[in-house]
């Protein structure tokens, strides 16, 4: 397979698997082709690259620099702005546990806590469900919480190490 087939094939399965996570799917082959380019690229390299409009390009470059996975520059007596993505996968695998922890992890357990404070006669079955279905929900947040702060400070080696001793 020839390096131009193999950047677009792989381009477009990440922009498939982001969008499977939630993640815009044009905004996904953005940071796939920084991914694996050797230099920086402008917008205008951008829109080449992956057929898109400027306005596209611009407003998912920016959601990718919001995330921490791209980094604007500029060049020494050029005035084009070029962005460049971390190449380390363990590194972006961290950053995207951060900002997923960040962005929806802590705002349901806000939730979970503000609710399961429920008033109500305990023995009411309706009050009953609701304060264990809240408790369990509660629970499992905290832990993929915790996991998650584990798996963002932790070492690569370190972090796979221990996951591999849970399946032995």
């Amino acid at each position: 397979m020839k390096l131009a087939e193999a950047k677009n094939q792989f381009i477009q399965a990440w922009g498939t698997l982001g969008s499977k996570w939630g993640i815009n799917r044009t905004m996904a082959q953005l940071h796939a082709l920084l991914m694996v380019s050797p230099d920086p690229l402008s917008t205008e390299d951008l829109m080449a690259e992956l057929n898109i409009s400027r306005g596209n390009v611009n407003m998912n470059i920016r959601e990718l620099m919001d995330w921490g996975l791209v980094e604007k520059m500029h060049k020494p007596g050029d005035r084009k702005e070029y962005f460049s993505a971390e190449k380390d996968i363990w590194k972006i695998t961290k950053q995207v546990a951060k900002e997923r922890k960040k962005r929806e992890l802590e705002p349901i357990i806000k939730v979970l806590e503000q609710v399961s404070s429920v008033e109500g006669d305990k023995k009411d079955r309706n009050v009953k469900a609701f304060v264990d279905g809240i408790s369990g929900i509660k629970r499992m947040a905290n832990n993929a919480d915790k996991t998650l702060e584990t798996m963002v400070k932790a070492e690569e080696n370190w972090f796979f190490g221990g996951i591999l001793k849970l399946f032995k």
